[in-house]
């Protein structure tokens, strides 16, 4: 199993939608980078689910449901999408401003690659994003 930050625009789609749907297939994502982090995903994968914009928090989990496939809206066979089945909603969401103060996310993905959409995720800072979420 891995673990990843997946991005979103609230306005766009947030983590409360997520929840309203229980299912919903990550999609737009575009860059080769992201697009090749999604690429590895597979069933039973966990992610985070970080809005962006002005709220940039870590919002809550999800949990991959399928192997990554084309997006079926487009005529593309690059660009990929998976399907998420909601977790839950953390606690107390995670700022990004909490995670630039902590001295152990010095290396993480979120910091260093800020407009990347599809994050890796380490389990030492799973665990740490997890701890802060429940402070």
């Amino acid at each position: 199993m891995a673990y990843w930050l997946l991005k979103t625009e609230p306005h766009e789609y947030s983590y409360s939608d997520l929840e309203r749907d229980g299912t919903t297939v990550w999609n737009g994502v575009n860059n080769n980078l992201a697009l090749k982090h999604l690429r590895t995903m597979t069933i039973g994968d966990l992610v985070l689910i970080y809005h962006t914009g002005n709220e940039r928090q870590v919002m809550g989990l999800a949990e991959v449901i399928s192997q990554p496939y084309p997006d079926p809206a487009l005529n593309d066979a690059k660009r990929v999408v998976v399907d998420l089945r909601v977790v839950r909603k953390v606690p107390q969401p995670v700022t990004l401003t909490q995670i630039k103060q902590d001295t152990s996310f010095e290396n993480f993905d979120l910091l260093r690659l800020p407009r990347l959409s599809v994050v890796p995720v380490s389990e030492f800072h799973w665990q740490r994003l997890l701890q802060l979420s429940d402070n």
